[in-house]
């Protein structure tokens, strides 16, 4: 079981059947990504990537807030080398997380900023608790949100995102939801009860075809329409090729629950 021999000091990971839960346990920082902490979380996502039995993973936090970005403790007075090397390890765990098979769903209770609103982006689902407010204010301590405008400007429009780029300014969850940056926005009391609910719904699928979904919607993403199609086409055909279509298509043709097979 993952997790199971690896001890975290920054996050804490479970696992109740075919579902992970991630938890950022760094509550009196606000889950601030330090360098430590995001090493752990990739070590962690790699590790439940490699997982067959594990169909979708949940990423919340312990404590007021979901993450309040990077550990600032960690980034004064430090030199260039240092910068980039911490926003190298921050670029290689957004990558990480939309890399692994598995969808991630962010679990989003207080406030995610900075780098924490590009955590929830990243993620590929996002439910929010009602009181969750989103924002990236780098602009307003003298550094820009550069690295967190990447996956804020592929979740919400253009205009929106420069604005919450130059203000640093907060938006509401039921905004962010109206934005395109949070899927669902629920009281806090049913975060679990609703999270719960749409990770059943993932895990009807085939892991495996669910895996190759995900691939595939991010590197078609940035590409013109044509290259777009070529490229999903080919994924199509291969997927139709797999075991679990073939299950799946009799399945539906004979009117029954399809047993999937993972090939």
């Amino acid at each position: 079981m993952i997790g199971a021999d690896k001890t975290y000091e920054n996050i804490v990971v479970e696992v109740e059947g075919t579902v992970a839960h991630v938890t950022m346990n760094r509550p009196k920082k606000r889950n601030a990504l330090s360098l430590a902490h995001m090493q752990e979380l990739i070590n962690c996502f790699k590790a439940i990537g490699e997982d067959r039995d594990v169909s979708v993973v949940i990423l919340g936090a312990n404590g007021p807030g979901f993450c309040a970005g990077h550990d600032l403790s960690e980034m004064h007075g430090r030199d260039h080398d240092f910068y980039r090397h911490t926003f190298d390890v921050c670029t290689e765990l957004m990558e990480t997380i939309q890399a692994i098979p598995q969808p991630v769903i962010a679990k989003v209770h207080g406030v995610a900023t900075a780098a924490g609103c590009q955590l929830a982006a990243t993620c590929d689902l996002v439910v929010a608790a009602e009181e969750a407010r989103f924002a990236t204010p780098g602009v307003k301590i003298g550094l820009f949100c550069s690295t967190p405008m990447v996956a804020l400007s592929r979740a919400v429009g253009q205009k929106k995102s420069m604005e919450m780029l130059l203000t640093g300014d907060f938006i509401s969850a039921q905004e962010a939801k109206t934005e395109g940056l949070v899927n669902r926005v629920v009281p806090a009391d049913e975060l679990d009860e609703q999270i719960a609910a749409l990770t059943a719904k993932i895990s009807e699928a085939s892991t495996l075809v669910v895996g190759i979904g995900k691939q595939a919607f991010y590197r078609q993403f940035g590409m013109p329409t044509d290259r777009a199609y070529d490229y999903t086409k080919e994924v199509m055909s291969y997927n139709a090729s797999l075991a679990d279509a073939q299950e799946g298509i009799g399945a539906f043709l004979e009117k029954r629950k399809p047993e999937w097979k993972g090939r």
